[in-house]
């Protein structure tokens, strides 16, 4: 019997997927990949729409504090049970993504910025009122939140620090598309001004965090370490070149042949194979996710439909 569960193209919420009874292809062996791997900040260079923004929402509803353990039912990850017990819900999270930080000019660009990081302040809102953090605290909070404290660079950090106290636990940072304001500056010719703001803020986030439990990082390009990245030490970028997490991003040849499979369109394999496997990460074959699923869901309401 075909399977009922929706395709969806373009959600990039692992909840949403996960509640509304979308279709879901595995990854969360990343969680164990990373947890295993140890390394204090992983940068993910991958082109775009391959699942980048799907397994940061995926990272976060795992570590963060209240979310519900009930998305991972059924996953690969749930089998992991120490490591579950370990990590699951365990980790106040900050998450931001730049995809939106664009602008002709290196003010508007910035005032974006500004704006990515006010939302994510006012996600963690509690703080303003928090029991265990001092008046000095909430009073800075305050001033973050309405946008009066101008340091901007130091902002990741500070509000990492915040939820230290607040939670007792160190923090994970995901910055999804950390890549995108340096594109577009390098496209406007404000390059110069977005790397130092960039360099500032993840220089006090990412290396002289003390409540820095790991961060990880996406982008479709890696900015050379020179200028952004000077002085982590403790860094890995993971390419399309690198065996590691090889099948994290993207499809498999088996993924694609399940998903086939289970909605009874099995017999277009080949086509599929054809158009949309041209992709090799480490060692692996990789179909573009975004292609494949507007594929699936076509051949869904009609099996002849070309690629």
């Amino acid at each position: 019997m075909a399977n009922t569960l929706k395709l969806p193209v373009g959600i990039e919420n692992f909840e949403e997927i996960r509640k509304l009874g979308f279709y879901y292809i595995d990854k969360t062996r990343l969680i164990e990949q990373l947890l295993q791997g140890w390394g204090k900040v992983t940068l993910f260079t991958r082109p775009r729409r391959f699942g980048k923004t799907l397994n940061m929402s995926m990272l976060r509803s795992f570590f963060e504090i209240g979310m519900d353990k009930s998305l991972f039912d059924g996953l690969y990850i749930s089998g992991n049970k120490v490591l579950c017990d370990e990590h699951m819900g365990k980790y106040p999270v900050i998450f931001l993504s730049f995809k939106g930080v664009d602008g002709l000019d290196f003010t508007t660009a910035r005032r974006m910025l500004c704006a990515i990081l006010k939302d994510e302040l006012d996600r963690h809102y509690y703080l303003k009122t928090s029991d265990v953090l001092t008046d000095e605290d909430r009073i800075l909070f305050t001033k973050m939140l309405h946008g009066q404290d101008d340091n901007i660079e130091d902002s990741i950090r500070m509000l990492s620090k915040l939820l230290y106290k607040h939670y007792g636990q160190k923090v994970v940072i995901l910055i999804d598309e950390y890549d995108v304001p340096l594109d577009k500056a390098f496209q406007n010719g404000y390059y110069k001004e977005m790397v130092s703001l960039i360099r500032g803020l993840f220089g006090q986030a990412l290396k002289t965090n003390e409540f820095l439990q790991f961060a990880v990082l996406t982008g479709c390009l890696r900015v050379s370490k020179e200028s952004i990245f000077t002085g982590l030490n403790n860094f890995e970028i993971n390419s399309i070149v690198d065996i590691d997490h090889d099948e994290q991003f993207g499809f498999t040849d088996d993924e694609v042949m399940k998903l086939l499979s289970d909605y009874d369109r099995s017999e277009r394999y080949p086509d599929v194979k054809e158009w949309y496997d041209g992709y090799h990460f480490g060692n692996a074959d990789i179909y573009c996710p975004w292609d494949v699923i507007n594929f699936a869901k076509k051949l869904v309401s009609d099996p002849s439909a070309r690629p």
